[in-house]
């Protein structure tokens, strides 16, 4: 089991358990530590630099390192070599920095490393609205780097979620080998609420998968679709090789369409086949809702107001908050599709996962998108005013 950073005595600014009032930016850096994150690459950015700098602030204490590099590029480089290096690794960024970083994290997915990227949402495109909220990310996160492949996506709502979120991102991590992402956003980000922090013994931790057969028998890779391969630490004295080329069991190319088959299919499979498991939503009112309103971050407590007028007027509305948007719950939505008289989906976006429902629900009920673009949060109004039309 992980120690929390309270329980290191040598730092008298430790985080006991309890209850705290702290942003979501710390909460991430804080929900890390507890997850057994010690290394951390990153280069600042607004609105995520706060997360970093805790993280830098709090790693000595707990025999972590903090690394500053150059850019963003070389961050996820620099985790995929702490990754292999044995440690639980993250980075975080915004906008700009998240588009820096796909090549690499391509490279991550191809590899099956596990680590964890979040992502502080700021309004866009390119330099766009630094200090400004959005949702804009949100496509970036399934299709940002190049090639087929998954990856899991948690979007929190909280500074607590950020914290709780982080070790479920860490953990989903080394279950999977696969970069997870959270894709907060700037308000959530900046948010000071209370976040209690469990003691250690309380806070579910997957530790790595490690291999503990003979050194010339290791394979890092297994291309079964469902399961993923131990892993070992660089300079164990285990043979072989991590590349981003379509490789072999051993790591080695192997530059034939059956073996990129055997490999894509697995990256893909290995979520795929486990959606059950990977999968978050949080429901209330479902049973019986004429309409149900699909959102995610800070947008679903924008929703709250408008949800609570639109049943004191009457209405049937359920809601369906995605705490997992990638991979998207799409059986949930299918099975809703056929029920009701429609979705709406406030997104601080032009409109992005609103795709993903309207897919799903493949024209059995109306699917309403309310878009905000970013810089600020919606008028609940403006959701009220799409569920009464979604209500027709």
């Amino acid at each position: 089991m992980s120690q929390l950073p309270h329980k290191v005595t040598a730092d008298p600014k430790g985080v006991e358990s309890g209850p705290h009032f702290m942003d979501g930016d710390h909460a991430l850096a804080e929900g890390a530590l507890a997850a057994g994150c010690r290394f951390f690459a990153g280069y600042p950015i607004t609105p995520s630099t706060e997360t970093a700098e805790r993280f830098a602030e709090r790693c000595p204490s707990v025999g972590g390192l903090f690394i500053q590099m150059e850019d963003e590029i070389a961050s996820i480089a620099a985790l995929i070599g702490g990754a292999w290096g044995g440690q639980k690794v993250m980075t975080v960024t915004s906008g700009p920095g998240f588009s820096l970083m796909m090549e690499n994290i391509g490279l991550a997915v191809m590899t099956e490393t596990p680590m964890v990227i979040a992502n502080v949402q700021r309004g866009g495109p390119s330099t766009g609205l630094p200090t400004l909220t959005a949702q804009q990310d949100m496509m970036q996160a399934r299709w940002g780097s190049h090639g087929d492949y998954r990856a899991i996506s948690l979007v929190p709502d909280s500074p607590q979620e950020c914290f709780d979120l982080a070790i479920e991102a860490f953990n989903l991590s080394e279950t999977y080998r696969v970069p997870v992402f959270i894709m907060t956003d700037e308000t959530v980000g900046h948010m000071h609420e209370k976040v209690v922090i469990p003691p250690a013994d309380q806070i579910e931790v997957v530790e790595r998968n490690w291999y503990k057969g003979p050194k010339g028998e290791y394979r890092p890779y297994q291309f079964t679709g469902k399961d993923v391969a131990p892993m070992v630490k660089a300079g164990d004295g285990h043979r072989f090789h991590v590349t981003g080329l379509t490789h072999d069991e051993r790591g080695y190319p192997a530059l034939t369409p059956e073996q990129n088959v055997k490999v894509v299919s697995h990256l893909i499979n290995k979520i795929d086949s486990n959606v059950d498991k990977i999968s978050r939503v949080e429901e209330d009112g479902i049973e019986g809702a004429d309409v149900v309103v699909v959102s995610y971050g800070i947008t679903s407590r924008i929703a709250i107001r408008a949800v609570q007028e639109a049943r004191k007027s009457g209405l049937k509305v359920g809601v369906l908050r995605l705490i997992t948007v990638w991979p998207l719950c799409e059986n949930k939505i299918r099975e809703l599709a056929g029920k009701i008289k429609g979705f709406v989906v406030p997104e601080i976006n032009y409109g992005q996962i609103v795709l993903e429902i309207e897919r799903c629900a493949a024209g059995k009920c109306k699917v309403i998108s309310v878009n905000s673009c970013g810089g600020a949060v919606h008028d609940p109004e403006e959701i009220l005013t799409a569920i009464k039309e979604a209500a027709k």
